[in-house]
């Protein structure tokens, strides 16, 4: 391959007088790089990733349908209306739920306009996440408040919104219930594995979806925190001691419930500005209960922005680092603020407006949706009126409950332009075809005679998706 060039020239030729016109290039051509604006690459690295995503998004995201429609007599309906209209969707496009049970009745004493959330939540979302704080979950031992959780899972299920539980163990203060402190580290532990069993078992079949350990590369070990119920919480420590605790929360989980999809869920995977190499940890952490053949279903990343604007590169970046792992992706925890506050990082300038907020939300959506290892993504707090303090401004609608744009774009996003809503007619086979997105759908079939049949299926990912109705 010819790799010359006018600077490789004059490399080549460095004994000789160079010439006039190798001169006059070597010049144009730094002029020209002067010239160039530093954003140029920045901003073609953006746009090629969004195109490669939206590529994505019609090729995995997407399955080819074919329906046939013949009479009782085997005659192909001809030339007939099909109305094709989505329903649901296979991925998982949550939010926190936290509202509705009532935990956060530190700011309202009664649940703040439970139907108006209610409206917000399910116009958008069909993945609710449930708090499962053990400190605030059972204040006092052995009475845990397991029954303000089942009018809203109940609910979830009449509206087709699928629940997931957060998180079964986490060494934060909220999630070691003070009453543990004065019980030897040994019972620690086998309290720890009863509850872990407890839940897993207790609520299969409401919630089979679990964050199971919580920010484990960032934080101690059980024991040590038991030991030391007082000490630090949040440092390094060696990946295999971390390993040996982990691994003994997803086997009891696993034991409890083996249809459940279990989670690993960390922070600080985008940027890291904590603990050095955080997203290499995470790696080894899991590459570690791989190895060991720990019954881990997926990884989950959070991607609280705090105010740096992540790029679609970082955002594809790391996508692509822990695809090498072979598990399905959960963006956890994603809270963009609408605060007022400078925006960080060297994407983006300006100030963290509702309008920015909005900008942000939709391109990563955009990204993560058209990345084919990523199997759902959880906006963490729906309303300003009860978000995390440190995400000011990170909700997706205001205190009173009316939308944001933020609210406006990802609706826009998931109702409408990645659901598939179509008209078409039959061709003389009686056939159509058609490709749409992974989830239910209603056929209607109309008649010339004015007769409306209405048909239910599901395009799934691994099946051949056809189908042959009979009138």
């Amino acid at each position: 391959m010819n790799n010359y060039s006018p600077l490789s020239n004059l490399k080549q030729h460095s004994c000789q007088k160079p010439h006039a016109w190798t001169i006059f290039t070597v010049a144009f051509t730094l002029i020209i790089i002067c010239l160039v604006p530093p954003c140029y690459s920045k901003e073609k690295n953006t746009s090629e990733i969004l195109r490669q995503a939206n590529l994505n998004v019609e090729k995995y995201r997407k399955a080819d349908a074919a329906i046939s429609f013949h009479k009782k007599t085997g005659e192909p309906v001809k030339n007939t209306t099909v109305i094709i209209e989505q329903k649901t969707h296979d991925f998982l496009f949550g939010n926190i739920i936290f509202p509705l049970i009532g935990v956060l009745e530190k700011y309202d004493r009664e649940i703040y306009r439970p139907k108006l959330f209610q409206k917000r939540f399910k116009d958008v979302f069909n993945f609710a996440i449930f708090p499962f704080y053990w400190s605030s979950y059972e204040k006092t031992p052995a009475r845990p408040e397991w029954r303000k959780l089942i009018p809203v899972l109940q609910w979830c299920k009449e509206n087709g919104i699928t629940a997931k539980g957060h998180p079964l163990a986490w060494v934060e203060k909220g999630g070691t219930p003070t009453w543990l402190y004065d019980l030897p580290t040994k019972l620690a532990e086998e309290l720890l594995k009863a509850r872990i069993t407890r839940i897993a078992k207790g609520f299969k079949d409401q919630i089979d979806i679990w964050d199971v350990v919580n920010e484990p590369t960032h934080t101690i070990t059980w024991s040590e925190v038991m030991e030391k119920p007082y000490g630090q919480r949040y440092t390094s420590i060696p990946i295999k001691k971390i390993a040996d605790w982990v691994e003994k929360c997803y086997r009891w989980a696993h034991q409890a419930n083996p249809q459940a999809t279990l989670i690993m869920n960390d922070y600080e995977q985008i940027v890291s500005d904590f603990i050095p190499d955080t997203r290499q940890r995470f790696y080894d952490l899991a590459a570690e209960l791989k190895e060991r053949g720990t019954p881990l279903n997926g990884l989950g990343l959070q991607a609280h922005a705090k105010e740096y604007w992540y790029s679609p590169k970082e955002i594809w970046d790391t996508l692509n680092f822990y695809e090498k792992l072979g598990y399905p992706l959960h963006i956890t925890e994603f809270i963009p603020q609408s605060s007022g506050n400078n925006i960080k990082g060297n994407s983006k300038k300006g100030k963290w407006t509702k309008q920015a907020q909005a900008e942000f939300a939709e391109q990563f959506y955009r990204v993560c949706f058209g990345h084919p290892a990523v199997v759902s993504i959880n906006w963490w707090g729906l309303s300003d009126r009860y978000i995390w303090s440190e995400r000011p401004g990170g909700g997706l609608i205001d205190e009173n409950y009316q939308p944001k744009p933020a609210y406006n774009k990802i609706e826009n996003l998931i109702k409408k332009e990645w659901m598939t809503k179509l008209s078409m007619k039959t061709n003389d086979d009686g056939l159509i075809n058609f490709r749409g997105f992974y989830g239910n759908y209603k056929i209607t079939l109309k008649t010339k005679n004015g007769a409306v049949y209405t048909f239910n299926i599901h395009l799934d990912k691994n099946e051949a998706n056809k189908w042959n109705f009979k009138l």
